[in-house]
């Protein structure tokens, strides 16, 4: 197990757009520089992550050793984890997250499906994951919403603009070529790195 951090948390939301291997590289990076991470996943994402990782995990306590990847068997190295997540089931809406009274680095909700963007951007606050960022929007911290879908259609470009407008970073999943990727692992590490620099991580 990490270390605990006397930062203020960073809040992630995992959703069940494709792109759950976005997420783990996520929480990887962040793990490894000891930030402190409140984590929820929604059903959906749950079952993404089982679908495109090939992890079952458990709603209630998953395994985020895991999840993480940190035992990393593609180079035969264990990776550094300075911070492992704290966990909060989807949905537990007491949670510290869900208030403004907790001081945090802001939210990032990574892959962002877009019936999640909706509820964001009509402040639904139905879980855990909609009302932290709807907290995160009234206290002027930074959101940040990775959606990855294609084609987008004009409700699509609507929610993203309503989300924009109320004060989120629409970060969307669109790996750079200028860099010559050579595999998809260097695709992914791209986006992470963004995300990252833009949260001055």
């Amino acid at each position: 197990m990490g270390r605990k951090s006397n930062q203020p948390p960073l809040v992630v939301g995992i959703t069940g757009a494709s792109g759950a291997v976005y997420a783990r590289e996520f929480l990887r990076r962040l793990a490894s520089r000891g930030v402190a991470v409140h984590l929820s996943i929604s059903a959906a994402g749950f079952a993404v992550i089982e679908e495109e990782l090939g992890l079952s995990l458990d709603e209630r306590r998953p395994d985020l050793d895991k999840l993480i990847g940190v035992e990393d068997q593609r180079h035969g190295r264990r990776g550094t984890v300075l911070a492992l997540p704290e966990y909060f089931h989807c949905s537990d809406i007491g949670a510290p997250a869900c208030s403004g009274s907790l001081r945090t680095r802001g939210m990032v909700v990574v892959p962002c499906s877009m019936g999640r963007l909706a509820a964001i951007a009509a402040g639904l606050s139905r879980d855990f994951i909609d009302r932290a960022a709807d907290v995160t929007l009234k206290e002027g911290r930074r959101l940040v919403l990775v959606p990855r879908e294609t084609p987008l259609n004009l409700i699509h470009i609507k929610n993203m603009l309503a989300a924009a407008q109320a004060g989120a970073t629409v970060f969307p999943a669109m790996p750079g070529f200028y860099r010559h990727p050579r595999s998809v692992d260097e695709l992914v590490c791209f986006l992470v790195d963004r995300i990252l620099e833009y949260l001055e991580l």
